[in-house]
């Protein structure tokens, strides 16, 4: 493993630098990754991002969206960078699965490999590990990392303060969630102050859908949603047929979820959606019940107790009805 120190050390010099993070990127994920970008390239080192795979448009305001490499449609380049890095960042994921076909590059790659993440059960590929699960979000880290680790506050400029602020509040949901503690407050407070402008991002994330989301939205709401109040659960299951017909594009289904999880009484809510080569899982809950529980046990999965998703290579009636199954097994504490 590499120390705090070692690791300092060799960003005291430039270095060539890979940012990468989970696939299909959400918020919290391009905000801490273009959050680092923006901090190291000050500091004069070599450094790109990295995706899996693509990522919402409504992401791709943030500064240096332009410098981001996307493996499925840039693979030789990805490939050399990855290859060429004496550094590789790996944010918003614990586990070289999260990065698809990627993770076998940076497996292989003989870079120095540091994690910054906050779920649970990390898989030991990495040299230094800045991880913790009561963090709302890897942008809190990759702050802490820059402010308290590095000692370098003076770093976060306007870009950088902007992309953080963008994972933190995305990832706490607007700061709502249970994990949004008075510290996180205290580093949104000091983003703000280094010249985020949060009122701008908010508005540039959560109000720029396109037609197709709402109708999308409003067909899933009007036909799809199935409440099942003896287990005080709800789902919503989506066809691959359904997604064309309304030309869903990526980060249309983000967020679905939660209107289900937000009717009165609900206490876990699934988005069951069928993709062109797996059945795809998003599950949310409240209070203590332990949604990443399910998803690990079941469906190959995991996540945060609140938040978790899985897969299953079933139809997609199959999952539903596999799901729908297992709540029984919880219904003591559904009903609780």
């Amino acid at each position: 493993m590499l120390t705090l120190t070692e690791l300092k050390t060799l960003l005291a010099t430039p270095q060539r630098i890979v940012i990468t993070t989970h696939h299909k990127p959400d918020g919290d994920a391009m905000g801490s990754s273009l959050g680092l970008y923006g901090y190291l390239i000050q500091k004069g080192h070599h450094v790109r991002v990295i995706t899996p795979t693509d990522y919402p448009t409504f992401l791709h305001w943030m500064p240096n969206n332009g410098d981001v490499v996307i493996f499925t449609e840039q693979q030789e380049q990805a490939a050399k960078l990855v290859d060429e890095a004496s550094i590789i960042f790996c944010l918003d994921f614990n586990t070289l699965s999260r990065i698809n076909e990627l993770g076998e590059l940076v497996r292989a790659a003989g870079a120095k490999k540091v994690m910054i993440d906050h779920h649970l059960e990390p898989e030991d590929f990495d040299d230094y590990r800045h991880w913790d699960i009561n963090a709302c979000a890897a942008a809190q880290l990759v702050y802490d990392f820059i402010v308290n680790q590095l000692e370098d506050q003076a770093g976060i400029n306007k870009d950088v303060a902007s992309c953080l602020y963008t994972g933190i509040m995305t990832d706490s949901g607007s700061f709502r969630f249970e994990s949004a503690t008075s510290e996180v407050y205290r580093i949104a407070a000091n983003l703000i102050d280094l010249g985020a402008e949060h009122w701008k991002i908010h508005q540039l994330v959560y109000d720029n859908a396109s037609e197709n989301r709402l109708r999308f939205l409003g067909y899933c709401l009007s036909n799809k949603l199935e409440v099942l109040r003896e287990y005080n659960t709800a789902i919503i299951s989506v066809t691959k047929e359904e997604l064309a017909e309304y030309h869903s594009a990526t980060g249309d289904t983000e967020g679905v979820v939660n209107y289900a999880l937000s009717i009165n009484g609900i206490r876990l809510a699934a988005l069951i959606i069928e993709r062109t080569d797996k059945v795809k899982l998003s599950v949310r809950s409240t209070g203590d019940f332990p949604a990443n529980e399910i998803c690990k046990k079941y469906f190959n999965g995991g996540g945060h107790r609140n938040a978790a998703g899985g897969a299953s290579e079933k139809p997609l009636n199959d999952v539903v009805n596999e799901f729908k199954s297992i709540l029984a097994e919880y219904k003591e504490q559904l009903i609780a």
